[in-house]
């Protein structure tokens, strides 16, 4: 179906930062099929611990166990936690990013009760394409050909506590839904005391917070997760995209006394958590460990957003760890990043005067050099010099 453009260049296999078209020609991949690859390319530890258990058990579905879901679980709950202890908590596995966030809205309905449905998200957030996650969404361009969506979704200004206050009503409010990060949104920090502020907001109100950590998860920011950076303690967090290095998976991690909300048949996937996926996940937050992704990304980061930061047309830069976004001096975002690809570098433009760089949390120094060189090209070709 015609839900994407026609692509510009098709890739047929990767290798770390490297993708090569059919002609055999190389690319520097600093989009990691959007915050993805985080491991890059075809990581050898990931794609034999798929090929070891496509070779011994792909899918048995949730009627019974398998071996792997419960360690990744485990994981993952440790990692939620700073990654030195449990933070006693559980998870919900499924496949995609708008899957997890359609298990947290679930399950804050659970939890709250009956005439507490409302959710409470920002403009220009980013949290999926199912109905509910869209709604959920705030971009309202994205809204208009679904209507009517479903009810009970709320918007406030992102970074401002005083509009968040004043529609947070604990009688009708489940839950707060936030990025610590606006990714799809342009790479959007808040304040550093906002959501320490939304924290405090809901532990009075008695509502849930929500981290969607789909894009900033897993050390993509220099931390596991991004509220780390401010010492938070949400009730709810997702996470997808690096979690399977681009095996489909996601997950959905709660406190122990929330996910207790939910009861056998209150929510389901087919395939979530089956072993294929699972087998990817523990190879990939082993490797993620073992590399330190997140020192790597604040080292690297502040490499890349140093050299971004003196490329003319360049007028300033946002973001943390290796979710890097450069603001042009022109709306010409678009035409930077295709003349970008052709000279060989893969790059976002997330906004008309935007462009977002996610290479992965692996890159080299000289990758990362070399990112630059191309898209100061890119940049003086587009923009003059």
């Amino acid at each position: 179906m015609h839900t994407y453009p026609p692509p510009p260049v098709t890739f047929v296999r990767g290798e770390g930062s490297l993708l090569y078209d059919g002609d055999g020609r190389s690319y520097l991949d600093f989009v990691s099929g959007l915050a993805v690859t985080s491991l890059g390319h075809a990581h050898p530890v990931v794609a034999d611990a798929l090929a070891e258990q496509a070779r011994t058990l792909w899918h048995v579905s949730n009627l019974y166990g398998n071996e792997l879901a419960p360690e990744v679980a485990a994981t993952l709950d440790r990692l939620v936690g700073g990654g030195a202890a449990p933070a006693g908590g559980q998870v919900f596995f499924c496949n995609s990013g708008a899957e997890a966030n359609e298990c947290a809205l679930k399950l804050a309905r659970r939890w709250a009760g009956p005439g507490r449905y409302r959710v409470v998200s920002a403009w220009g957030s980013f949290h999926g394409r199912t109905l509910a996650t869209l709604t959920a969404t705030g971009q309202p361009a994205k809204h208009v050909p679904y209507e009517p969506l479903p009810e009970g979704f709320v918007h406030v200004p992102y970074d401002d506590l005083d509009a968040l206050g004043r529609v947070l009503d604990p009688g009708t409010v489940a839950a707060v839904l936030l990025e610590p990060i606006q990714g799809e949104g342009g790479v959007v920090e808040p304040s550093s005391d906002y959501l320490a502020g939304v924290r405090a907001l809901c532990s009075e109100r008695g509502v849930l917070l929500i981290l969607d950590e789909v894009q900033t998860g897993l050390g993509r920011t220099g931390h596991w997760f991004a509220h780390h950076a401010q010492h938070l303690r949400p009730d709810v967090v997702t996470v997808a995209k690096a979690l399977g290095n681009g095996m489909p998976v996601g997950a959905c991690w709660a406190r122990g006394e929330v996910a207790a909300a939910f009861g056998p048949g209150d929510h389901a996937s087919t395939f979530g958590g089956q072993p294929l996926a699972m087998a990817a996940a523990r190879a990939t937050l082993c490797v993620m460990e073992e590399e330190d992704v997140c020192g790597r990304a604040t080292r690297t980061g502040a490499r890349l957003a140093t050299g971004l930061a003196s490329l003319p047309g360049v007028r300033s830069v946002r973001g943390a760890g290796l979710l890097l976004a450069a603001e042009l001096a022109q709306e010409r975002a678009g035409d930077v990043a295709a003349t970008a690809l052709a000279t060989g570098l893969l790059v976002n433009p997330v906004r008309p005067d935007a462009v977002r760089l996610a290479p992965s949390l692996l890159v080299t120094d000289a990758e990362v050099d070399r990112s630059l060189e191309l898209l100061g090209g890119a940049l003086a070709g587009v923009l003059g010099p």
